[in-house]
């Protein structure tokens, strides 16, 4: 029986950029809970309580939500990645927590909690050294692609070009091990990326004429590694909402749609909630707003009059005051959105929208996309933001301002007007003349 598992939750996920820039990925939430919690769930429900979790970056924060894991219903450890050498290195310091067998898996993925059921079950019948678990994707070149035969993994290429790729099938970041690996980990030449990888391990154990098979899934199965990746998880895990109201919703608020409203949250009256919409502890919401499906609000939120928010993550302590609008975007902790602000998330020619990451220019696939907005930023009164900008943490943008491009972190945007200043009246005293 497969009792342990690793977690790898180390890196800062520099693509998430200006999320990161103050939490880890794992710990970005994804309707009310962290990514990281998901899996912890799944393990848990599937008879794995012991784990063991790679931390490093802002590894605090982790620890001080997680604990012992008790509250979770499992025992957590913890082991601090020295320094950022890939997932060969990371799972390597698990070689004194395996007892048999154990499960290894991403912390940035959210995966549905059957797959840990199939894993396991296929594992204990079939006895390899190694199971990786497969998924067919339309384009795989940013992922780790595998070439199988008869179950048998043959070949692992990283990041292939499309058209030059072995397959359609992906490594999810989900895998069983024997404690064979930490023996091939051992073995492994850092990579040109200046990484232990581990699937130059698992291409050793190949060599090695070791049984390392590949398990195909069809279940729901999601790599958060881009901003709008987060939107599109929470939207997919915000459409299970079942609803829950432990908060106050007054009279003359109109709800279509599950809600979750926890503790002391108000919804007042004439706000207008289409679809589905999770809301935190000691949020309000309200008077006359507009609350599109499948937005998040953390705990401590406050959305003022006239506001509409689509299709959107606001995280813990932000404001967002009256007349704005916010569509398609994510909103970090502790910001303060100005009066009149306008965060506009489609393009004038329907295009799809494209945001720099890691300095490169990258289509989000998506029509619909606003702004990336990273902690503590303030907006000014009747500020406007184009489809798809980024705004680093702690910066300011004045009042009026139409932003087009990106704003570093610690940064202020003003608008320096030409004004007209007349003295009345002794332009009255020339007309009497």
């Amino acid at each position: 029986m497969i009792v342990r598992a690793i977690i790898l939750s180390a890196g800062e996920g520099s693509r998430m950029r200006p999320l990161t820039l103050t939490k880890p990925k794992t710990m970005l939430p994804v309707a009310g809970k962290p990514i990281i919690q998901y899996n912890i769930e799944s393990l848990r429900n599937s008879g794995v309580t012991d784990i063991l979790l790679i931390v490093r970056y802002k590894e605090d924060m982790v620890k001080n939500y997680f604990k012992d894991g008790k509250d979770f219903g499992v025992n957590i450890t913890y082991k601090t990645q020295k320094d950022f050498l890939g997932t060969a290195n990371a799972i390597g310091y698990g070689d004194d927590f395996i007892d048999d067998s154990l499960i290894v898996l991403n912390g940035d993925i959210i995966l549905d909690p059957q797959v840990i059921e199939e894993i396991i079950e296929v594992y204990n019948s079939k006895n390899p050294d190694t199971l990786m678990v497969l998924k067919e994707v339309e384009d795989p070149s940013s992922f780790g692609v595998v070439e199988i035969e008869d179950g048998f993994i043959k070949t692992i290429v990283e990041k292939p070009k499309k058209d030059e790729a072995p397959s359609n099938l992906i490594n999810t970041g989900i895998y069983i091990f024997n404690d064979d690996i930490f023996n091939k980990i051992e073995k492994t030449q850092i990579s040109p990326r200046g990484e232990y990888e581990i699937t130059d391990s698992l291409s050793l154990q190949i060599e090695d004429e070791k049984i390392v098979i590949g398990h195909i899934t069809d279940t729901e199965w999601t790599d958060v590694g881009k901003p709008w990746e987060l939107i599109e998880v929470n939207e997919e895990q915000i459409s299970k909402l079942k609803t829950q109201i432990k908060g106050t919703v007054e009279k003359g608020a109109t709800i279509h749609g599950e809600i979750f409203l926890d503790e002391n949250s108000i919804i007042r009256s004439g706000v207008y909630i289409e679809g589905n919409v999770y809301i935190g502890k000691n949020c309000d919401i309200g008077p006359n707003s507009y609350i599109r499906g499948n937005s998040y609000f953390g705990d401590n939120v406050k959305v003022g009059n006239a506001v509409e928010v689509k299709n959107s993550i606001v995280m813990e302590n932000t404001n967002v005051n009256h007349l704005s609008y916010v569509g398609d975007s994510i909103i970090g902790s502790n910001c303060n959105i100005g009066a009149g602000t306008n965060i506009a998330n489609l393009r004038f020619d329907n295009a799809t929208i494209k945001t720099l990451i890691k300095n490169k220019k990258i289509d989000s696939g998506r029509r619909k996309l606003g702004a990336i907005i990273g902690d503590s930023v303030k907006t000014g009164i009747n500020s406007s933001f184009s489809p798809g900008v980024k705004i680093g943490s702690n910066a300011t943008i004045g009042s009026g301002v139409l932003l087009y491009d990106d704003i570093e972190s610690d940064t202020r945007v003003l608008v320096k007007q030409n004004h007209i200043i007349q003295d009345k009246k002794s332009k009255e005293k020339k007309n009497e003349k």
